[in-house]
């Protein structure tokens, strides 16, 4: 999926570019603007016959080249490039929006009854944008070091410079302006084909994040959706003096890298199973939330390494069928994980979210990354298919004799009291505790363990 939203942010560079070039051809069918002295811009002046599509297909050049940008993966310190790229991208937008009132260029009667407010709008934003378009072509190509790129950045300083000494001088800006925006589509284009051809592979895949303290008989945590070995750092360290205490993050989350696969019951039970000691040591495993569904069906799966289940508030699979359109979804977000959209998605809202739900400070930035509202989206959608693993392994497999403690918040307990009825375990209630069992009330794990 990887290489297919390269071949995706490469297209949209391609379409921003031609998109942004229409006024090679719509120039012959506008007489009005003078083709050596009148700006390109003035094709979508208010009083010009094909306004209209001349600033519609700004608009879209813009928006699709914000669109690469967004599914560009992410490459370390690359970002005040791109942010450049995407502020250019959004000021094509916004002159677009504000069109010039008529063509002050090249008709001399423009402005004489004054000018709209919209009118300078536009030129305020078009000279942003160009300023932003440079910057990004000298900021990528002081990171790429290839001599298109410098090549390409120098000649549309060039451009940019004749076009302002054009502008003072009151004759040859067309010309000038037209040199400028054929090579800032160019220079998409090559962005394009540096993403098709160039070897810029970050996948960023690799071994989960472990964390290993205490020593004696083992103790295997699992976190719930979108949960990281932080969080458990209350319960770990009490349990630390007496146990060996192995906390880890699922792909994506916490400080794990990214799978290329979406989550699936088999996949996180063999990650237990990895995780675990090896036979004939047992493991008691304390699960939160979905994750309660990998420690049943590892203890189903794998019976002779467990020596207890510790369940805290249990989710309960419901019958509903997976979906299509949720499993194709899945497999796109690994991958969506690493560009720069989800970066921008997880700085904005990740620190503030993981806050109101934790309670707690991130300490290393975790929910900044780009790849956790990706891994919390690809475990979400794959929890049909999930509950639908989870229940061929219960119809397949008998739960072995083993203790099952199952603890729940409040005094509704309905999901957790059928679990600890089916497993044959001990429901624990504990009424003043909140969802966040193992942040507010971290005793009572420890006491179940």
């Amino acid at each position: 999926m990887e290489r297919r939203l390269y071949v995706l942010a490469a297209s949209a560079f391609i379409v921003a570019a031609v998109l942004g070039s229409a006024w090679i051809t719509g120039q012959f069918t506008t007489p009005g603007v003078d083709k050596t002295h009148g700006y390109v811009t003035e094709l979508a002046a208010r009083d010009q016959p094909w306004a209209r599509l001349f600033r519609v297909s700004d608009a879209l050049s813009g928006l699709v080249c914000l669109l690469g940008v967004a599914l560009v993966p992410r490459v370390e310190r690359e970002w005040q490039g791109w942010l450049a790229l995407s502020a250019y991208a959004l000021l094509t937008i916004v002159a677009a929006v504000f069109p010039l009132d008529c063509a002050s260029l090249s008709d001399p009667a423009c402005g004489r009854q004054g000018l709209s407010p919209a009118h300078h709008v536009h030129l305020l934003a078009e000279a942003l944008a160009v300023g932003a378009v440079v910057a990004a072509m000298v900021l990528l190509a002081a990171r790429w070091r290839t001599r298109i790129a410098w090549l390409l950045t120098w000649a549309t300083l060039a451009a940019t410079a004749l076009t302002a000494a054009a502008l003072a001088a009151g004759r040859g800006a067309g010309l000038a302006h037209r040199a400028q925006l054929t090579l800032i589509a160019v220079w998409l284009v090559y962005v394009a084909l540096r993403l098709l051809v160039a070897d810029l592979w970050h996948s960023g895949h690799g071994r989960p994040h472990v964390v290993e303290e205490g020593d004696g008989p083992a103790v295997l945590i699992t976190a719930g959706p979108a949960g990281a070995w932080f969080h458990w750092d209350a319960v770990a360290g009490e349990l630390a003096g007496s146990r060996r205490v192995i906390r880890f993050d699922r792909p994506g989350l916490g400080l794990s890298p990214r799978s290329p696969a979406p989550p699936t019951l088999y996949a996180e039970v063999a990650r237990l199973a990895a995780l675990a000691p090896a036979h004939p040591e047992q493991v008691t495993v304390v699960a939160h939330g979905v994750a309660c569904w990998h420690a049943e069906a590892f203890a189903r799966l794998h019976p002779l390494r467990v020596a207890k289940l510790v369940l805290v508030e249990p989710v309960c699979p419901d019958g509903r069928r997976p979906q299509a359109v949720a499993r194709a979804a899945g497999r796109w977000l690994p991958a969506l994980g690493g560009t720069w959209a989800a970066t921008a998605l997880a700085r904005l809202a990740g620190p503030a979210a993981h806050r109101r739900l934790a309670g707690l400070p991130d300490p290393l930035g975790v929910y900044r990354m780009g790849k956790v509202p990706a891994a919390v989206a690809g475990e979400w959608l794959a929890r049909r298919d999930m509950a639908a693993d989870l229940r061929r392994v219960r119809e397949d497999k008998p739960f072995p004799e083993v203790p099952v403690t199952v603890l729940c918040a409040g005094e509704r307990a309905g999901c957790a009291e059928r679990l600890a009825g089916d497993l044959g375990g001990k429901l624990v209630r504990l009424p003043r505790a909140g969802r966040r069992i193992h942040l507010e009330d971290p005793g009572a794990v420890v006491d179940a363990v």
